[in-house]
């Protein structure tokens, strides 16, 4: 990491102030560089051939997910730019690894799905938590340390039921991001950039397909067993997920595209109540903890249960947040 900031800062590869952003100086902004080639190069030394065969368009999805990210960090692109070049890796994850959502997972009773329905939520579903992810990255540490904790819950559910190869890929940049929250925490000396949000929100968004999917088609007296396999994953990644919904429902309140960055993200709202980027980071994190937490204490409650408790406490949560402003 230091060789890198020293690197980029040579280069004046930085991140600029203005608009909706709130740092005010120039920094850094391609963090995800170190993460994503740290990690590559371990699991370079850790896999066998096979375990690389078997996951080759994983690996070539997260790829070509980081080369978008660092052509952005590069040269801007678009908003609508970013988010139609994200469709590649996507759709090679969906149609040649066939990562997709497949059943209702009993949310509601439906004897069949239409195969295109089946590709439709899976791509919407992979662009929305991709994106949502992107879209925390707004203050010091707040995505690398959500990324932090959700990838180390997948790594080690995913090596309680016995599947070594994605705990070991969870597991792996959850310790690069360790690495770089040391210099990303505030005063931060480098940020993580589209390099490291678009590639770390697509591995999440993948990893949380892959939860559901694992987690359904485990036996229910497996200890590592969720009732609820959808709003299980939900909680796993609730400040993303709450976070982007409650923003496009603004904007669309608003009358204003989904597209239109704004301040008036969760990590915004914390800042405007006067607490400090450490202060926010911590609300924000320790509330991903808890809803963790309320996941493994319901794990053997149903999704009609956990989805409407989930809901309550995020509207309950934006009231608060509301009343303290005014």
């Amino acid at each position: 990491m230091p060789v890198l900031i020293k690197v980029l800062s040579q280069w004046k590869l930085y991140d600029s102030p203005g608009h909706h952003k709130i740092h005010s100086d120039f920094k850094p902004s391609m963090g995800g560089v170190a993460i994503f080639l740290g990690s590559f190069f371990t699991l370079l030394m850790s896999f066998s051939l096979a375990d690389w065969a078997n996951q080759k368009y994983l690996f070539i999805s997260l790829t070509l997910m980081f080369l978008i990210g660092l052509r952005d960090d590069v040269l801007a692109l678009t908003p609508k730019q970013k988010l139609y070049s994200q469709f590649l890796p996507i759709l090679l994850l969906v149609f040649l690894d066939h990562v997709t959502l497949n059943s209702t997972y009993g949310l509601i009773d439906l004897p069949f799905v239409p195969q295109w329905i089946i590709w439709f939520i899976s791509i919407f579903t992979l662009i929305i938590l991709t994106n949502a992810y992107n879209l925390i990255d707004g203050v010091d540490g707040l995505a690398s340390a959500i990324g932090m904790m959700t990838l180390a819950f997948f790594g080690l559910w995913f090596y309680a039921i016995g599947d070594v190869v994605l705990s070991l890929v969870a597991m792996t940049f959850a310790g690069a991001i360790a690495g770089f929250l040391v210099f990303n925490w505030q005063p931060s000396s480098i940020f993580m950039g589209d390099t490291g949000a678009l590639t770390i929100g697509f591995l999440l968004s993948f990893m949380a397909i892959e939860f559901i999917n694992s987690n359904y088609a485990l036996s229910v007296t497996h200890p590592a067993k969720f009732r609820s396999s959808v709003a299980s994953a939900i909680c796993v990644m609730i400040v993303p997920v709450f976070d982007t919904l409650r923003v496009i429902i603004l904007r669309l309140r608003k009358r204003q595209s989904p597209f239109k960055a704004d301040r008036n993200h969760l990590h915004h709202q914390l800042l405007n109540l006067k607490f400090t980027h450490a202060q926010t980071v911590l609300i924000l994190t320790g509330m991903n903890f808890s809803f963790i937490l309320l996941a493994w204490l319901l794990r053997n409650q149903s999704d009609q249960l956990i989805l409407p408790i989930v809901i309550g406490i995020c509207l309950v949560i934006n009231f608060v947040i509301k009343k303290a402003q005014r």
